[in-house]
């Protein structure tokens, strides 16, 4: 038995714990720097996670034998700011856990590819304006007025993550009044107040927008000029892939007297006069659901099922039911994945982003009367940002690579029915099948167009849709983006940590922080911080 296997067998058997002081629902990132945070105050801290694996999202499975295996990602293909003094690895390093994080090519570390037309987005926003410019040379000054926003956010987003300076307060001063007329306004609003016309450019500016799952007519402008200039602080991926920040986190919390059950999804919160009291431990074969009691419950599970279903609505304001029962989830991902034998020609340690059309709008329009239709795929290639570990990432010889696509979670639009998710009835269901089938071939068609001459050489493949996302994470919608980042739905109006049942937090990409790595990750600490506030201030009124 490898190190990996006997230590998910070790965690999915661990005895469950009569009571502890925190209880998590779910191991991804947020549950996990929450869980490690508050286990490092010196609580008793259990995390209960459905998966045979650790890590929500930032995930990996493997495939084929041990002497040629593939590991694929699930979620996690490049982040942002990860130099030294990055974001992710300052806060990887107040816990205890290091992680190295390798550069993309920085000088085109996301390529846009489009009819006629293929722009890279370097890691510098200067660069990056520059190169616009010399491009769209008669939108030099929309340019320049959406790249002041860029730069006003970068600054804004500095301050927030590291407190500002006495001598950075002016320019703070000035990206504040640049922001604040944007604050509540679509990214299509932002670039018609720009004054962009050229339908490429605004394609271009858009490019990245498969990393929030909406078009430019809904997404927040703060998420979208946020998330660009979270990259121009630099594109990396983790050395090792995704699941190593999970392990690592993981692993430093059993250091500290915490622990991890795989194999073991909550069915309820137990709720007694208005408080969460415990957890709910679904059963196993041949032993009974079982309640574990806790003084704290912090949920990194889909937020909209953990207050309708975890908590029950019976437990629940009517503000908040409806509230929850109206929340717009963003799109979901299907994902295939290859092996290709060879190298892949002119393949960079880049992602690739193809569209049919300059129309982003177009690219999330959706006709639930036909047959789901792409518009466009994201390609990248873990062997290429990371060949030190080629060998974990692709048997010898062979390129890792993964094709995704955006498109609606809905169950009903691959054929499923609900109940065929818990027993993966949705296995046999040929009508499921057959969309999977179309879709993964048009995954292969869309790689092929891009690097001519692969399809040939693939000799692995493997699809996971929105379903297979439902599945392993129970998340509504199979969205791995969480509610949608609409200006309804984003900053002070997205949901904070703590909920209207005492003693039950929430964490994860549903929460203040966002979603995507980083966000999962600061949402695990600002969530942790409320869980000590909260303690503090109610031991300081007991004495």
């Amino acid at each position: 038995m490898n190190v990996e296997s006997s230590v998910a067998r070790r965690r999915s058997h661990h005895p469950l714990p009569e009571r502890v002081d925190v209880a998590v629902i779910g191991s991804g990132l947020g549950g996990l720097m929450t869980a490690v945070h508050l286990a490092r105050a010196g609580m008793s801290v259990a995390v209960f996670e459905g998966h045979y694996t650790a890590g929500g999202c930032a995930t990996q499975f493997a495939r084929g034998p041990k002497r040629a295996q593939y590991h694929f990602d699930v979620g996690l293909h490049y982040v942002g700011d990860c130099g030294p003094e990055g974001q992710i690895p300052r806060m990887l390093r107040e816990v205890g856990v290091h992680v190295d994080f390798r550069p993309m090519d920085q000088d085109g570390f996301d390529t846009l590819v489009f009819p006629g037309l293929e722009f890279r987005i370097p890691a510098d926003v200067e660069r990056y304006r520059d190169r616009l410019v010399e491009r769209f040379r008669d939108e030099r000054r929309a340019i320049d007025r959406y790249v002041k926003l860029l730069r006003a956010v970068m600054v804004a987003g500095r301050a927030m993550d590291r407190g500002p300076k006495l001598r950075e307060m002016p320019a703070l001063a000035l990206a504040g009044l640049r922001l604040a007329p944007h604050r509540h306004a679509t990214m299509a609003h932002v670039l018609d107040e720009c004054g962009v016309r050229d339908q490429r450019l605004r394609a271009v500016m858009l490019g990245q927008s498969g990393d929030y799952g909406l078009p430019p007519s809904k997404v927040s402008a703060m998420l979208h000029l946020g998330l660009a200039g979270h990259y121009f602080n630099g594109a990396y991926y983790p050395e090792g892939g995704g699941q190593v920040i999970a392990d690592r986190l993981a692993q430093k919390l059993e250091s500290l007297g915490g622990a991890v059950h795989l194999r073991h999804p909550i069915e309820r919160i137990v709720v007694e006069n208005g408080r969460a009291v415990g957890v709910r431990v679904a059963p196993r074969a041949g032993e009974p659901a079982r309640d574990v009691r806790a003084d704290i419950v912090v949920s990194n599970a889909d937020l909209k099922k953990t207050f309708l279903e975890l908590v029950g609505p019976e437990h629940l304001p009517s503000e908040l039911i409806t509230k929850s029962k109206n929340y717009e989830m963003a799109a979901a991902l299907l994902i295939t994945f290859l092996g290709v034998k060879g190298p892949v020609e002119r393949m960079r340690a880049a992602n690739y982003w193809a569209f049919d059309t300059f129309d982003t709008e177009k690219v999330y329009r959706d006709d639930p009367s036909k047959p789901l239709q792409t518009h466009g795929c994201y390609i990248t290639s873990a062997s290429l940002k990371d060949p030190n570990n080629a060998l974990h990432h692709a048997p010898a010889g062979i390129t890792n690579v993964e094709v995704m696509t955006l498109l609606p979670g809905s169950l009903a639009r691959f054929g499923v029915a609900p109940q065929e998710i818990a027993a993966w009835g949705y296995r046999k269901n040929d009508r499921y099948h057959e969309i999977k089938a179309k879709l993964e071939d048009d995954m292969i068609r869309r790689f092929d167009e891009v690097f001519p001459g692969v399809a040939s050489r693939i000799v692995f493949r493997e699809t996971a849709t929105p379903i297979s996302h439902v599945r392993y994470t129970n998340a509504t919608d199979g969205t791995g983006y969480g509610l949608a980042a609409t200006p309804e739905q984003f900053m002070e109006r997205r949901p904070g940590y703590r909920t209207p049942i005492a003693g039950l937090y929430v964490c994860g990409a549903s929460t203040r922080a966002g979603h995507g790595i980083v966000g999962a990750m600061s949402s695990g600490v600002n969530a942790a911080r409320r869980v000590q506030k909260d303690r503090s201030k109610a031991a300081s009124l007991r004495t």
